[in-house]
């Protein structure tokens, strides 16, 4: 990916996935957008849906608030912002419940930010 070396290359494709993922399963839609510099990359997912009521539960790993039928289809095992988390160098979560959530995550592709967040 752009020259960067492959384990930020990786960061990045699990911070994608998983946002998209967090997108389609909770609020059922938004914007994905890449905002790439040649410092860093930046994923901003914006979505009108309900909001995280509870922003630090939601990041444990294995809590889930998504649906019997999407865990039928194996996803919801509640690791999607622990993930992301875990990726990133840079992770802010702006949540309103009932107006939506906002999360940007940024991978800087220095040398030294090849391990991740």
């Amino acid at each position: 990916m752009l020259g960067v070396p492959s384990a930020i290359s990786r960061r990045a494709s699990v911070i994608t996935y998983e946002a998209e993922m967090n997108l389609v399963i909770h609020a059922g839609g938004g914007i994905l957008r890449a905002v790439i510099t040649p410092e860093r990359l930046t994923i901003v997912a914006t979505d009108l849906g309900p909001g995280i009521p509870d922003l630090d539960l939601a990041m444990k790993e294995g809590f889930s608030t998504a649906s019997d039928r999407v865990r039928e289809m194996g996803f919801g095992a509640g690791m999607g912002l622990p993930n992301i988390k875990r990726n990133a160098d840079v992770l802010k979560i702006d949540t309103e419940v009932g107006k939506g959530t906002t999360l940007t995550a940024t991978v800087f592709f220095g040398r030294q930010a090849e391990q991740g967040g």
